[in-house]
C-alpha cells in the first residue's frame, strides 16, 4: 500500500508539474501545454476573467507560473516608453531611460489566487529602452522551489519563494561587456541542477561570443566556452533563447544565432554538433530572433523571416536538413503540435506546413490586424496569437482556416501568453490578467 501510494503521488507530481508554465516556451519548453484543459477562448476585460494586477511597467518578459505563484520581471514606471516607433521615439526613449530616476528593474511574485502582489525585488538598475527592448526583457525560469532571472544588463538573480535573495551575479563585471546592437534579451535555460545562459553577440563588440553553465544552488561557474562563428556585422547578434534536445538518450544544449544552430554537450560545453545555411548569402544585417524548438526528432530553426530550416536530429549526434522554408517569421517564434509548425509572420499572417516534409497546409489566414512580437501557444486543441495591441486570435486546429474569436485588451503587449491547466496569463504594458472559464 505505501508503494502504491509513493507511485500515485509521483505520478500526480508530475502531472502538476506538467500543469505549470515554468518557462518562456512552457513545461516541454516548445510552446506547448499538454495538461491544458477548459482554458477559455473568449474574454476581454470583463469575461472570463479571474483578476487584473497593474504592473510598474512594460517588457517584453513573459510571465512563468508555478502553483500559487506567477513571476514577471518588469521595469520600473519613470518614464513614457512604448507605443511610439522609429528613429524619433527611439531617441525619446534612450533620453528618458538614461535621465530617469526611476529606473530599477524588479521581479515581482504575485498570487495566482487573487492576484495580489505577494513580493518585488529588485535585481538591476540602469534602465536602458532600445525600441521594443529594455532591460527586463528576458523571462525568468522556475522550478517550484527558487526563481532565476537574467537582465538586460547581465545580472542574474535567483530567489526563493520568500523573496529571499539565494545568490547574484553579474556577468558583464565577470567577461566583458554586452555588444549586442539592439540589447541583450535571451532567457536562461534550466535544466536539473544547471543554469545555461547564451551571449551571441558581436555587431558593438570585438569580444568573442560565448556560453555558460552555472550552478543552480549557488551561481558558480560550471564551464564557460566560446562559440566561434564566421559571421559578419549585425549576423553576429541573436536574441534567441537557447532549448534542450535529445539524442539516443543524451541531453544537448541547442544554440540558434550568427549563422549556425549547434549542439552542446551539457556536461562541459564543448560543441558536438553544427549546422548552417541561416544567414542568406553570408549576409551582414541578418540577427536572429526566433528561437529554436524540439517537437520529437526534428529540430526547427528560424532566422530573419528567411529561411526556417528543418533538421533531423541523428545519432552522432548529427543535424541533417530535411526541409527549407523561404517565408517564415522574424520575431515571433514557430510552434508545432507535433504534425503541423504554425508559423506566425510578424504582419500577423498564419501559415501552416507539414512538418515531416515543410510541404505547405492550405492557405494563408489573416489574424487580426497589427504587429505580431509575441509568439503564439498551442494548448487545449487550439492556437492563440497575440498582436501588440492585445488583441488575441484564438485558431482551432482541427480547422485552421478559421478564426474562432478575437480577443481585445487595447493595452501594448509584447511578451508570450502563459497557459496552465485552466487559464491563461496575459501580461501587457499596463497589467497581468489572469483569464478563467467563469
Amino acid at each position: 500500500m505505501r508503494l502504491v501510494a509513493l507511485a500515485l503521488a509521483f505520478c500526480l507530481g508530475a502531472l502538476a508539474d506538467n500543469a505549470n508554465w515554468p518557462n518562456w516556451r512552457g513545461p516541454e519548453r516548445n510552446a506547448t501545454q499538454p495538461a491544458a484543459k477548459g482554458v477559455p477562448s473568449t474574454w476581454s476585460p470583463t469575461e472570463n476573467i479571474a483578476w487584473r494586477t497593474p504592473l510598474p511597467s512594460w517588457s517584453a518578459s513573459s510571465p512563468v507560473v508555478w502553483g500559487d505563484t506567477v513571476f514577471v520581471a518588469s521595469a520600473q514606471a519613470g518614464y513614457t516608453n512604448t507605443e511610439s516607433g522609429g528613429l524619433l521615439g527611439h531617441i525619446v526613449r534612450e533620453f528618458a531611460s538614461r535621465f530617469s530616476s526611476a529606473d530599477d528593474i524588479l521581479l515581482l511574485a504575485v498570487d495566482t489566487r487573487d492576484g495580489s502582489i505577494r513580493w518585488e525585488r529588485k535585481i538591476g538598475d540602469g534602465n536602458v529602452s532600445i525600441r521594443k527592448h529594455n532591460q527586463a526583457s528576458p523571462s525568468p525560469v522556475t522550478d517550484g522551489r527558487r526563481v532565476w532571472v537574467v537582465t538586460g544588463g547581465g545580472v542574474v538573480s535567483c530567489f526563493d519563494y520568500d523573496g529571499l535573495l539565494v545568490w547574484q551575479r553579474d556577468l558583464q563585471s565577470d567577461y566583458g561587456e554586452f555588444g549586442s546592437a539592439w540589447g541583450y534579451a535571451s532567457s536562461p535555460l534550466l535544466h536539473r541542477d544547471r543554469i545555461y545562459i547564451q551571449v551571441l553577440h558581436g555587431m558593438m563588440t570585438f569580444d568573442p561570443s560565448y556560453l555558460l553553465s552555472l550552478d543552480a544552488a549557488d551561481g558558480s561557474v560550471v564551464w564557460r566556452v566560446e562559440r566561434p562563428t564566421d559571421a559578419v556585422g549585425a549576423s553576429r547578434d541573436a536574441y534567441t533563447t537557447p532549448t534542450l534536445a535529445t539524442i539516443d538518450g543524451i541531453d544537448y544544449m541547442v544554440v540558434s544565432g550568427a549563422g549556425y544552430v549547434t549542439l552542446q554537450n551539457l556536461t562541459d560545453g564543448k560543441e558536438v554538433g553544427r549546422a548552417d545555411g541561416l544567414i542568406p548569402n553570408s549576409g551582414q544585417a541578418h540577427r536572429i530572433v526566433g528561437s529554436p524548438t524540439v517537437v520529437g526528432d526534428v529540430l526547427i530553426a528560424p532566422s530573419e523571416r528567411r529561411p526556417i530550416l528543418g533538421l533531423r536530429m541523428k545519432s552522432g549526434p548529427t543535424l541533417e536538413q530535411i526541409w527549407k522554408l523561404n517565408r517564415g517569421s522574424d520575431v515571433p517564434t514557430p510552434v508545432s503540435d507535433g504534425h503541423s509548425l504554425f508559423v506566425v509572420t510578424d504582419r500577423g499572417v498564419l501559415t501552416v506546413f507539414d512538418l515531416s516534409d515543410g510541404a505547405r497546409i492550405g492557405e494563408s489566414l489573416r489574424l487580426e490586424v497589427g504587429t505580431y512580437t509575441s509568439s503564439p501557444v498551442i494548448a487545449d486543441g487550439k492556437l492563440y496569437a497575440t498582436n501588440d495591441d492585445g488583441a488575441t486570435s484564438v485558431i482551432d486546429l482541427r480547422d485552421p482556416s478559421k478564426i474562432v474569436a478575437v480577443n481585445k485588451l487595447g493595452e501594448y503587449t509584447l511578451s508570450t501568453p502563459a497557459i496552465t491547466e485552466r487559464r491563461i496569463y496575459i501580461r501587457t504594458s499596463k497589467a497581468l490578467y489572469c483569464f478563467e472559464r467563469r
